[in-house]
């Protein structure tokens, strides 16, 4: 195991225990004692993960911060959505992720014919696969182990040929986990799904950074504002982690919610974004 997912453990650790203690408002000595850590080194380790500190991560991911933010996406975040510009930090994926569909025969047959680069890289929320066609990015992936991350990879497309090569599309899609998105080049994605899915997919570009949003929302955003089922289940089977920011969604209650992979990596992300948004205020 990399010194780096050794990392990610220990604040998975501290964060699952932040949520189940934040009635308490544990002190930053109680909290590291758990994890059999300085408070010193606690504190700091924490912040280079989720980006504040943990006095500040119960601040944000308490439910009324959950709550505070569904209220303000009824008139902000979905003016911030229907336009076509930046909002601080937080850039609108839409403005440069460009999605494609495979054809109907790639969808059917497992990715035949399909060769598939992929490479391993460290982010600050795990160790990540990445995948791409010759038309764009396929797959991204938080993982357990290389060995693991592969196999699921080739799950997807079980019939694809696979070389290990870090490529361009792949090095531009890994700098979203920069602060900095100033420099990207527009981003393309190659994705195997259904029409239906790829729209979920679309509309959860259009969720800023730091913003949380219903899954009835993003039914209404589709036009299908009955299908809240259906779209929970496209939502859960995005197969592009991040980027395509599904970890932004949450439920009406104000609670997080459930994440593919893993919902204590869903709540250090929301706290490292709206860290991000607030300190850019």
């Amino acid at each position: 195991m990399s010194s780096t997912c050794i990392q990610y453990h220990k604040i998975a650790k501290a964060i699952a225990y932040l949520d189940d203690n934040f009635k308490q408002q544990p002190s930053l000595d109680q909290v590291a004692e758990q994890l059999n850590m300085s408070a010193f080194h606690f504190q700091r380790l924490f912040k280079e993960w989720v980006g504040i500190s943990p006095k500040k991560y119960l601040q944000f991911l308490t439910v009324s911060y959950a709550k505070s933010q569904l209220e303000a996406e009824k008139s902000s975040l979905l003016k911030v959505a229907a336009e076509a510009g930046l909002s601080g930090s937080g850039r609108l994926h839409d403005l440069f992720v460009n999605i494609e569909g495979m054809t109907p025969g790639e969808y059917k047959k497992g990715g035949q014919n399909l060769a598939i680069n992929y490479s391993f890289s460290e982010t600050p929320f795990g160790d990540v696969v990445v995948a791409s066609t010759e038309k764009g990015i396929c797959y991204l992936a938080f993982i357990d182990s290389y060995a693991l991350g592969l196999e699921e990879l080739k799950k997807n497309f079980p019939n694809a040929s696979y070389q290990k090569r870090l490529d361009n599309n792949q090095k531009n899609t890994l700098c979203i986990f920069q602060h900095d998105w100033s420099q990207l080049n527009k981003i393309k994605l190659h994705l195997k799904g259904t029409d239906f899915q790829l729209k979920v997919w679309q509309a959860l570009l259009t969720i800023p950074q730091g913003g949380l949003v219903t899954y009835g929302n993003i039914a209404r955003r589709i036009t299908q504002p009955t299908a809240s089922r259906a779209v929970g289940t496209a939502i859960g089977s995005n197969p592009i982690a991040f980027l395509i920011p599904c970890h932004r969604v949450i439920q009406s209650s104000g609670n997080i919610g459930g994440y593919r992979w893993n919902p204590i990596r869903k709540k250090a992300i929301i706290g490292w974004e709206a860290a991000k948004q607030y300190a850019d205020e």
